[in-house]
């Protein structure tokens, strides 16, 4: 087997079925690499850096095409290491890592498919027999009549745990979140209260505060250590990026002061960059994301990493299908996974791709079954969603205002 293409494939759909999620966001964008070959085989993988800047993907990856080109997939490592010292100037950490995880991730499947197995064989073997799952439930939709009618929309899913992003969202007044220490600790003590009396104690309850993705009137540490300390009580699965990652001191100093586990590192690519965290034991838990991290690969040295210090990881996905079923084969190869994330009500740009490859049971993920990553692009698909300009999400500044 010869690689004889390697394609970008860029499109835009609707961001999720789920009410609750459109009300902030309508519309995702999505960035899907395919390793074409002299067989029938193509390989698929997804870079979650096309949720955000869609635009800048087919560029790196026109860069990195030529390094592939009449290679074989038997040794996706030694690909990975070719493409990532090619371009060791510019893409030791960030976009270009992002995408190279793409094309590694297709490169996988390749692989999976040539020799008919599943990709989390061929990254160590299967680690667990079933994990839990929890639905990536985006903003805490207020009043608290809505945010109670979601929780249980979410438990008819078949969810056992959920996440809420701190402060709260509404259509009607937008976005709340407390900077104030003392605001922001009761605030949230108030809300998870309230969950807490509504979902009863079997909840597996996580919080996001989203702090990399706020460019203004954020959490510093005295704010994120009064709101950690006063969730004690409420049995927290963890509380999620609760600073920015410019401050891996400040969740040293966050992780030491709680019983609360903190988590964190969906927003960091390359290994050494994550070196920096863990041992530092920034995080309780790791949310590395195997379309993000780097590369499949990467995503195992991170979750080695976590191990070494007997800590556990937490997958992060909230790309399209691709990125999913990835961090689903990575979550399932590594030992220390302690739970999966899933976007509940997912819409085409995760259901086509997917197919049947994805089964939750009883609120557990079970590991998938078919030769590969498990997901198809078809030419339907890419031409039922094509690729809209603008639609990639980032953080609104003056100048530079998101809408849908």
């Amino acid at each position: 087997m010869k690689i004889t293409d390697v394609r970008c494939i860029l499109l835009t759909g609707p961001c999720t079925n789920d009410r609750y999620l459109k009300e902030a966001r309508g519309r995702r964008s999505a960035a899907f690499i395919e390793v074409h070959t002299d067989t029938e085989h193509v390989g698929i993988g997804e870079t979650y850096a096309g949720y955000f800047c869609p635009e800048a993907v087919p560029a790196i990856v026109d860069f990195f095409r030529p390094i592939l080109l009449d290679q074989t997939p038997d040794d996706v490592n030694e690909l990975w290491e070719r493409m990532y010292r090619c371009g060791k100037f510019w893409c030791r950490v960030g976009l270009g890592t992002s995408v190279l995880n793409g094309i590694d991730a297709a490169l996988w499947d390749l692989k999976g498919k040539m020799l008919g197995l599943p990709v989390y064989q061929l990254l160590g073997g299967l680690q667990h027999e079933k994990l839990l799952g929890y639905a990536t439930g985006g903003p805490s939709n207020y009043p608290k009549d809505r945010l109670a009618r979601k929780i249980d929309y979410y438990r008819s899913l078949g969810f056992h745990g959920m996440k809420f992003g701190a402060g709260a969202y509404s259509p009607e007044t937008g976005w709340i979140l407390a900077s104030d220490a003392a605001e922001a600790a009761d605030f949230e003590a108030d809300k998870m209260e309230f969950v807490r009396a509504h979902a009863g104690a079997d909840l597996k309850v996580m919080l996001d505060a989203h702090m990399d993705n706020r460019p203004a009137g954020g959490w510093d540490l005295n704010a994120a250590i009064a709101v950690a300390k006063t969730l004690e009580p409420y049995d927290l699965f963890f509380l999620e990026e609760a600073l920015p990652y410019t401050d891996p001191w400040g969740y040293q100093e966050l992780a030491k002061a709680t019983t609360v586990p903190i988590a964190g590192g969906e927003c960091l690519t390359a290994a050494y960059e994550w070196r920096v965290f863990a041992e530092r034991d920034c995080f309780d838990i790791g949310q590395p994301d195997a379309s993000f991290t780097g590369g499949l690969g990467e995503f195992m040295k991170v979750a080695a990493m976590f191990e070494a210090r007997g800590r556990g990881i937490a997958t992060h996905a909230w790309g399209a299908g691709g990125s999913l079923m990835q961090n689903i084969h990575c979550g399932f190869a590594a030992p220390n996974t302690r739970i999966l994330e899933i976007a509940p009500d997912y819409a085409g740009l995760h259901s086509e791709v997917i197919g049947d490859s994805f089964v939750m049971k009883n609120g557990f993920v079970l590991p998938p079954q078919k030769p590969g990553l498990g997901i198809v692009l078809t030419n339907e698909t890419k031409n039922r969603y094509p690729f809209i300009e603008g639609s990639g999400e980032f953080n609104s500044v003056p100048g530079k205002i998101l809408r849908g």
